[in-house]
């Protein structure tokens, strides 16, 4: 056992606190995200939940420690590598989870029931709830949500129904594609068997397929529809030689439609992955990863900010 601090780090999965961003959801979308008291609090909320995250990361990787050593990736996670002891797994989770508990109590009682819940729900996703099919999905994507949650609690402010919406669609997107990947990657690795996750064996190409259809086509709808039916600050145009009614409400107060272009692309771009690469067993890996994905969502990301914080009504 080596125990140094590259492979601690390791054991948290610091790439894996890059889903703890969507606590900034509702900040961003209610105007509110330059707030400097509102980010503060809402940035205490994000690292606690990032060691919150960490600490069932590490008790993940504790119960599947055997499974992943014939894992043709996760035979090199520090505990299932030999990097780091249990013991000091055990000991670190534990600091972690009632760490970030008791500091999440401190910033917002309510905040702390949300973080409770969530380490619970994860808690028995490693213990027997991913055993079980759909509802292993439903518990992946349940943790993004709970996440959006968070953002609002500590924050006091709320995103539109619609925007609730995409999050849970995109939410059993991305859990659905994780497990397609899953699923191409072992049955193509010859020393990799399925019972390395027994949902697995439950889950068909062509059922995950219909799933992912769903999912992907239920996100572009409920959030095209978010941006045609919120009331933003819009951009106002006072041109002479172009009368008003021919511009109509698109231009008027729709920009955020502008929005789904970078949206449609990264939903095409990470199914692509997923059908030529068998990337997406790893989002937050993809993501990094690559480019043109990132860049879609950096693109989303300037467009979102300017138009409601930049353009006045």
């Amino acid at each position: 056992m080596k125990n140094s601090l590259r492979d601690i780090i390791r054991l948290l999965r610091p790439r894996q606190w890059i889903k703890n961003f969507i606590i900034y959801a509702a900040l961003l979308f209610s105007g509110q995200f330059f707030n400097f008291t509102l980010f503060i609090t809402v940035t205490y909320g994000f690292f606690i939940f990032c060691a919150l995250s960490s600490s069932i990361y590490i008790i993940n990787d504790i119960f599947d420690a055997e499974k992943d050593r014939i894992h043709p990736f996760k035979k090199y996670r520090p505990i299932a590598h030999h990097d780091v002891s249990i013991r000091l797994a055990i000991i670190l989770a534990i600091m972690l989870a009632f760490g970030s508990i008791i500091l999440s109590y401190i910033v917002e009682p309510a905040f702390s029931l949300i973080a409770v819940v969530y380490f619970v729900l994860h808690l028995s996703y490693s213990v027997f709830l991913k055993h079980i099919e759909i509802i292993d999905i439903l518990t992946l994507a349940a943790g993004y949500i709970l996440r959006v949650f968070a953002g609002e609690v500590v924050s006091n402010t709320h995103i539109s129904a619609w925007l609730f919406l995409t999050v849970i669609s995109l939410s059993l997107f991305l859990a659905i594609g994780k497990r397609r990947s899953e699923l191409t990657l072992l049955a193509h690795q010859s020393g990799a068997p399925l019972h390395t996750r027994k949902t697995l064996s439950h889950y068909t190409e062509k059922l995950l397929d219909i799933y992912l259809s769903i999912f992907a086509t239920s996100t572009f709808l409920s959030y095209s529809l978010f941006t045609f039916l919120e009331n933003p600050r819009g951009l106002q145009f006072n041109l002479t030689f172009f009368p008003a009614d021919a511009l109509g409400t698109y231009l008027q107060r729709k920009w955020l439609m502008v929005t789904i272009i970078p949206v449609v692309y990264g939903l095409m771009r990470y199914l692509q992955r997923i059908y030529e690469k068998h990337e997406g067993e790893s989002p937050e890996r993809l993501l990094f990863y690559d480019k043109p994905l990132l860049l879609s969502v950096v693109i989303w990301t300037v467009i979102v900010v300017l138009l409601i914080y930049s353009i006045k009504a």
